[in-house]
């Protein structure tokens, strides 16, 4: 039929409007009859998401395991009545795919990680006796079961990866926390019987995170999984509510961290999880590395908080949540200075969802006839405020530090109403002038300090670009004779826990494009390569400068679509970008019409490879101002140009050198 008919989510509460969490009623639901998605019949029809509204699904499941150095691909089809099921310690029906994807492995020449190793289940009702038609139905429906991907991509190298040690890992860790004046923590929480570990940095002051933080069995596996870009992912997020204060980047401080025992630091953290006095089991415990020493802390219950929350069906749902607080706050770090200066945010209440309306976007006044406010000003919003980010402060004085994540680093404080020359450069389509200020504003300059491109500048959490303004040190006046330096350190500081912004200048990891590449053939895909070339607008604050990259992989057959532009500031970027996305793109390769069966690539290593990476910026600076994208398949490449009315063909050649022959 195409589509499902499920109980509605009204029938867990029952025909109340205001329910407890907890109270879930059991086996006979009663509808919600004021239920604002199914008008009180008890049930919705959803589309059917694992067919895609076909009606049929595909009981095919191919694995391919394919070596990221030479571009070799191998792969193996799993299909009803070629299963080999064997029975498992506890007596069920199992399909190893383990030893089939080490063979692959071994084809291709590569080394690949056991947990990319899938296995399928098969019911209880299934044995080898039964007739062939009844074995291979009962075969499909498990391979349907694991349909949600039916095209898995298991990537290896031809070297293994260096194991890594623990407490080198740790003692890195805690150099770059002191090189980044952050703490450093680590984390053991109960999860049913056991624990579960986390690693991550927070600025000083940051309260411990609501729910179940780690999902790590030990610390060894935490230290082994959480690189120093997963510590630094949340850090935004984690001190949004912290005061900010000012650094002393020359205070003393310890020169060089000491070995660290892991074995001993994981006991001593779990000794923490009891309480002393009464024997009771405690919530959790934690070790913050702060100013070149281990501070310990339990973590215990506070006081419960009450929590409504509007729910899709009309309902409000009544939850009581009960935070963690630490046993012990450790002292502040002699590198963190006096309290920052700050207004609160006229555009948000701490205590609500109300932010600022669109209509007064521009500090215009409050439209009385806006239909989302009705002219107060104010709308409920689930998105953050756009003029503070968040904390609901706007600080008068930001902190920035600019790392490789390596072993430099440079503090840097901007403080409003500070006198400096900014000369105008533009003005804005309304007439706001736009001024620059000096270089020592303009993080593209410091990133040159530490041997690093302007274009490789990132957020230390989550790796997102920095604004060009920052880039370049433009800011935007609200009116003639505003402060400049004031509205720069507003703009940096939107969002910043602590008012501290933390950006990395280190080019991505990625691997080279002709890699890439011979792995996209491999695959029998096709590789798109778009780059935009926007530097004759170097100078100009109101538009896009520099380069425009994206890389991803794709279907063959797929069309270039008109407003796919490359957004990527690099090449770097773009490839690290493509691999890290690229088991979802192989997934996403999959035939659309479940009667079309799944590819099985096998192919041997490719040769050497020509970088066409010197032919692309020829092409983008040939067509400068408008997008170039370049297809690259087994057949040859389709080199297609964006223009303002869709996507033109240019080319088709055998290889993109012979492009210039044309």
């Amino acid at each position: 039929m195409t589509f499902t008919l499920e109980p509605c989510r009204c029938t867990t509460y029952g025909d109340r409007f205001l329910v407890a969490a907890d109270d879930v009623l059991g086996p006979r639901r009663e509808a919600y009859r004021n239920c604002e998605q199914c008008r009180g019949a008890g049930s919705v029809a959803y589309p059917c998401h694992r067919c895609g509204r076909r009606g049929r699904r595909r009981a095919q499941l191919v694995v391919s395991v394919a070596n990221l150095d030479t571009g070799a691909v191998a792969s193996h089809q799993v299909v009803p009545g070629g299963l080999e099921p064997r029975r498992d310690p506890a007596g069920a029906w199992v399909v190893d795919l383990a030893d089939r994807v080490r063979d692959l492995a071994a084809d291709v020449g590569a080394i690949v990680s056991e947990t990319d190793l899938p296995s399928l289940w098969l019911t209880a009702e299934w044995r080898p006796e039964l007739p062939a038609a009844r074995r291979h139905e009962l075969e499909a429906e498990a391979i349907l079961r694991a349909d949600h991907a039916p095209w898995r991509l298991v990537l290896g190298r031809s070297v293994a990866v260096p194991v890594v040690d623990p407490a080198a890992r740790l003692a890195r860790l805690c150099a770059l926390a002191d090189l980044l004046l952050l703490d450093l923590v680590v984390e053991a929480r109960r999860q049913g019987a056991g624990f579960g570990w986390d690693i991550r940095y927070e600025v000083p002051g940051t309260p411990v995170p609501v729910g179940t933080t780690g999902w790590y069995l030990s610390l060894a596996e935490a230290l082994s999984r959480c690189d120093v870009a997963g510590a630094l992912t949340g850090l935004t997020e984690r001190g949004l509510a912290v005061p900010a204060r000012r650094l002393r980047p020359d205070s003393p401080r310890p020169l060089a961290v000491a070995a660290v025992d892991v074995d001993q630091l994981e006991r001593r953290i779990l000794a923490d999880c009891v309480d002393p006095a009464s024997g009771d089991d405690l919530p959790g415990a934690q070790a913050i590395w702060r100013d070149g020493r281990w501070w310990y802390s339990t973590l215990r219950p506070g006081e419960p908080v009450e929590v409504l929350a509007e729910q899709p069906t009309g309902q409000v749902v009544r939850r009581v949540r009960v935070p963690l607080t630490r046993g012990y706050e450790p002292p502040a770090p002699p590198w963190l200075g006096e309290a920052v200066e700050w207004r609160p945010c006229p555009d948000c209440q701490p205590d609500s969802r109300l932010r600022a309306c669109d209509c007064r976007v521009g500090g215009h006044p409050a439209d009385p006839d806006c239909p989302h406010c009705c002219g107060a000003g104010l709308r409920p919003s689930a998105l953050r405020c756009l003029t503070c980010g968040g904390t609901h402060r706007l600080y008068r004085t930001v902190s920035i530090t600019v790392t490789d994540l390596r072993h430099r680093v440079v503090h840097l404080t901007w403080q409003a109403g500070t006198l400096e020359v900014a000369p105008l450069v533009a003005t804005q389509p309304g007439g706001k002038p736009v001024v620059q200020l000096p270089d020592r504003y303009r993080l593209g300059s410091w990133a040159a300090v530490l041997d690093g491109r302007p274009e490789d500048l990132a957020d230390a959490d989550g790796g997102f670009e920095i604004d060009r303004n920052l880039r370049d040190g433009y800011v935007t006046l609200p009116w003639a004779g505003a402060d400049p330096v004031g509205e720069y350190v507003r703009s940096a500081g939107r969002g910043a826990p602590a008012g501290r912004l933390i950006v990395v200048a280190a080019r991505p990891e990625a691997p080279p494009l002709p890699e890439v590449l011979r792995l996209a053939l491999g695959l029998d895909l096709a590789l798109a390569v778009a780059v935009w070339d926007l530097r004759h607008n170097a100078g100009d604050p109101l538009r896009a400068d520099g380069l425009r990259w994206s890389v991803e992989v794709e279907p063959r057959d797929a069309p270039p679509h008109p407003d796919d532009l490359p957004h990527q500031p690099s090449l770097a970027a773009a490839l690290a970008w493509c691999v890290e996305s690229l088991t979802d793109a192989v997934a996403g390769a999959v035939p659309a019409d479940p009667a079309t069966p799944i590819p099985v690539p096998c192919s041997g290593a490719y040769g050497f490879v020509i970088d066409p990476e010197p032919d692309l910026l020829r092409l983008a600076a040939r067509h400068a101002g408008q997008a170039v994208t370049v297809r690259f398949t087994r057949a040859g490449c389709a080199v297609h140009r964006h223009d303002a009315d869709g996507v033109r063909l240019l080319a088709q050649v055998p290889d993109l050198r012979d492009l210039w022959c044309l």
